[in-house]
């Protein structure tokens, strides 16, 4: 199992940075061998959900790093986002917060979020502490979701 762990971590931390993918698909076929195979599959699900939500987690924190050092850049021909754009996306998180850094797990917008988490160089360890939750509980739900659909 030690190479199904290796690319649920890949996916699950490709799956987190700006790059396209997703590791639920490949997380569920994970739970659902888990429970095919084994009569008391719990520390295996445990595992996978740890292993699922360390990538992730550690995905975003890319995004976060590359936030801190995205406003070098700004004033460059090649800087991909507007002045009034950037403006429009610190105000809106500084209104709703790093609270909303809980939010990290949804599609589309939780990649911003982390981004632009390192770009209001909000601390790294309330940074890591809610992106960890919000993709722990994501991951609880995939897991729960799927082991419910098949009993």
């Amino acid at each position: 199992m030690i190479i199904e762990f290796l690319t649920l971590f890949a996916l699950a931390f490709a799956s987190a940075t700006l790059l396209p993918g997703g590791s639920e698909i490949y997380l569920s076929q994970l739970v659902l061998q888990t429970l095919d195979e084994n009569h008391s599959p719990t520390s295996l699900l445990t595992i996978i959900w740890l292993v699922a939500t360390v990538g992730n987690t550690l995905g975003s924190t890319l995004n976060y790093a590359l936030g801190r050092y995205f406003l070098h850049f700004q004033k460059r021909k090649w800087f991909p986002v507007s002045d009034k754009q950037l403006l429009k996306s610190q105000h809106w998180f500084q209104k709703y917060g790093r609270w909303s850094l809980l939010m990290s797990w949804a599609p589309i917008i939780g990649d911003a979020l982390t981004l632009l988490a390192g770009i209001m160089k909000i601390p790294f360890w309330t940074f890591f502490s809610l992106v960890l939750i919000g993709k722990g509980f994501r991951y609880a739900f995939v897991i729960a979701l799927v082991a419910g659909f098949i009993q």
